[in-house]
């Protein structure tokens, strides 16, 4: 018998537990808990050292919601327990990491705009709480034979949040198409964070014009500020910039400026 592993992501403990134990009961699915994010990547790591990967994690949506502290939306790699990572940002981190995973969002109430954040990154499904447990296992089994799950009601909602952000996407990718090959070198940079001095030291450029770059994107964008560029260049697919072994960016250019 094919057995099916399931981890229980979810901080309140009484729930995780009792989940956990009537899924224990099925004769093939193996289940294990965690209470934070950072636990959950944790028993992922482990399991994946250990040769026996999980095949379905089951994440509350309001992962950290009951904490002080929390980060929505950070990204996986930072959570710690002083730094909690929320539900869907533990789904794109799963996704990411390890895309063999199918993860399954567990709400307390239908939620369009969350729902569809949940798919955009990577869930399989979402799955009301309170429902019963063999609509729950039914749901598991179908995200293994990749299929998506849904409420009924929600979906026209999700549909009209998917097709909104794939609306604003294009707008985004527009607008980042506008840029010059050098500023979309020194928007990567500015999506992996760094400063103008760094930007500047790894692309051999003065700190001056890195700065009128900088100035230019913005404009360009119809944005104010670095946080507002980096979201839309998320929005239009563009990662960080790829630095090399020596810590430097190989320029997409030869010119210095």
């Amino acid at each position: 018998m094919v057995r099916i592993r399931v981890l229980v992501v979810d901080d309140h403990r009484i729930f995780a537990e009792s989940l956990a134990a009537a899924l224990a009961a099925e004769p093939d699915v193996d289940v294990s808990a965690a209470g934070s994010g950072p636990a959950a990547l944790r028993c992922l790591e482990r399991a994946a050292t250990e040769g026996r990967r999980y095949d379905v994690l089951l994440v509350d949506a309001d992962l950290g919601a009951n904490l002080t502290g929390i980060r929505p939306a950070v990204s996986v790699q930072d959570g710690d327990e002083d730094g909690l990572v929320d539900g869907i940002s533990l789904v794109a981190g799963v996704r990411s990491a390890q895309p063999a995973v199918r993860t399954v969002v567990l709400a307390e109430k239908d939620d369009p705009r969350r729902a569809a954040l949940a798919l955009q990154a990577g869930a399989s499904g979402w799955v009301a709480k309170d429902c019963s447990l063999s609509r729950l296992l039914a749901v598991i089994r179908g995200v293994l034979r990749d299929e998506t799950h849904l409420p009924p009601a929600l979906l026209t909602g999700v549909l009209k949040e998917l097709t909104a952000a794939r609306k604003h996407r294009t707008e985004s990718e527009r607008l980042v198409e506008s840029l010059t090959p050098r500023e979309r070198e020194v928007l990567r940079c500015m999506v992996a964070g760094l400063g103008r001095k760094a930007v500047a030291e790894r692309l051999f450029l003065s700190p001056h014009t890195v700065r009128t770059h900088m100035q230019n994107v913005l404009g360009k964008l119809g944005v104010h500020s670095t946080l507002a560029a980096v979201a839309l260049a998320r929005r239009a697919g563009v990662g960080p910039v790829d630095l090399g072994p020596a810590g430097r960016v190989v320029p997409e250019e030869t010119n210095s400026a």
